[in-house]
């Protein structure tokens, strides 16, 4: 299977004006999706729920998410006594920006003319562009640490110490179902990637790295069922606690902007990029022109509505839960096949017969890892024998150096009924003492 370069000759040679327009169309893009995307979540959410979801502002609710925007925005900025004041107004901003940056790699679409001029449907793009995604959105946990420092409160700053650690730890199962990508594309560029998918999309071929990535990116952007650090049941509204108005909105931005940065990812590394799906691509001018571009948003939106049906669907984690899936499953899982898909690189290069060696051993891990997450379920659950005795075990979560949790209330033995014969004497009339009987018929008038 051979490799050939990206040609980056086409970027940087396009005039201001073009420069510009790009940077605009991407701006625009990244903040008119997300008022999209409130809107149709909540729609989305309020169909899986059995709700009605907005219907009052504006036709069947349609400008619902504008109004949200201008309530924010009309609302008083309200700056707690005893925040670090430079900190705090600069949190936000380091918050949002890194998201916004992040997307100037994204190819939405191949080479194109605009105006006379041959250009291609991607800001800019560089030799190692995949890292530049992944070292732009790792600084946008900084806003959230400093919103949680700066506030001057427990509960704020114990939410972003949970958000660090949950960042951390999921960007390295994140990097690593990268790695396999770049075996097989032999580039880190965006543009090149999707270039080494023209036959034979990723997610079929590296079908683990893609499902350790879709979990990465949900921790990632702290969506629900992994929403940890602001947990309102436990944090109250976790690092942006202290926040009100505009300043508040630029945190609600940057988490959806995030989203459809990291879905956008999510297509160019695994999904084709630009690229048709299978009945649309036989046409001849599928991947020609503007077309691509409706191929792309159609694949960012998929991911969106897996956001969106997960915090439907799923509830929270608990904390441990969490990290120990990402450190004992995810990372293992994602280090062992890497060292897989190198083998598999080594032994098959340059054959014809790497595409179908590639699927056939991604099924076979893909088994392997469910039958292995299966085994540990089945085992973290009581054994039947314990249930059906009524007996409360120690909890195992407390064994393996986790928080220990009370037992459910159908593991806790029942307390027997006390019998007429084990009453006090005080409430059993035929066990008192003959003087104490004459004691209280005297005491009756």
């Amino acid at each position: 299977m051979t490799t050939t370069s990206p040609d980056l000759s086409v970027f940087g040679v396009d005039p201001i004006w073009l420069i510009v327009g790009k940077a605009l169309a991407v701006f625009a893009f990244l903040v008119l999706t997300p008022l999209v995307c409130i809107y149709a979540e909540r729609k989305v959410m309020a169909w899986m729920q059995m709700r009605v979801g907005p219907n009052r502002t504006g036709p069947w609710g349609l400008l619902q998410s504008v109004a949200d925007g201008i309530k924010l925005a009309l609302k008083e900025g309200l700056t707690p006594a005893g925040v670090d004041r430079p900190i705090y107004l600069l949190a936000p901003v380091i918050s949002v920006v890194p998201a916004f940056m992040a997307f100037a790699v994204i190819p939405f679409g191949p080479t194109v003319s605009v105006f006379g001029h041959v250009t291609p449907l991607q800001l800019t793009d560089l030799p190692v562009a995949v890292l530049y995604v992944l070292a732009v959105t790792s600084i946008g946990v900084y806003g959230i640490v400093l919103a949680g420092w700066s506030s001057g409160s427990t509960y704020p700053l114990l939410g972003a110490l949970r958000s660090t650690a949950q960042v951390i730890s999921y960007e390295v199962a994140m990097g690593l179902s990268f790695a396999a990508v770049f075996l097989f594309a032999g580039t880190m560029s965006t543009s090149g990637i999707v270039s080494a998918q023209e036959r034979l999309w990723f997610v079929v071929m590296l079908l683990p790295s893609f499902l350790v990535y879709v979990v990465s990116m949900v921790g990632e952007t702290n969506r629900a069922p992994f929403d940890l650090p602001e947990a309102e049941g436990e944090l109250v509204g976790g690092f942006h606690t202290e926040y009100s108005s505009l300043r508040f909105a630029m945190f609600m931005l940057a988490e959806y902007v995030n989203m459809v940065t990291v879905s956008a990812l999510a297509t160019t590394l695994f999904l084709g990029g630009w690229r048709a799906p299978f009945p649309i691509s036989v046409w001849d001018g599928a991947n020609q022109g503007w077309w691509p571009v409706l191929w792309f948003t159609i694949k960012v939106w998929a991911f969106l509505f897996v956001f969106v049906w997960l915090r439907s669907t799923l509830p929270r984690l608990r904390y441990d839960q969490f990290m120990a899936f990402g450190w004992k499953v995810l990372i293992p899982a994602a280090l062992l096949w890497v060292m897989v898909v190198a083998v598999v690189r080594v032994l098959v290069a340059d054959s014809p017969h790497t595409r179908p060696v590639t699927v056939a051993v991604s099924l076979v891990f893909t088994l392997a890892l469910a039958l292995v997450l299966r085994t540990r379920l089945r085992r973290a659950r009581l054994p039947r024998t314990e249930a059906q005795s009524g007996a409360a075990p120690p909890s195992s979560d407390a064994a393996d150096g986790g928080f220990p949790v009370p037992p459910l209330p159908s593991r806790v033995a029942r307390t027997p009924a006390r019998t007429p014969s084990s009453r006090t004497p005080a409430r059993n009339p035929e066990a008192r003492t003959p003087a104490v009987r004459e004691t209280e018929r005297a005491d009756v008038p």
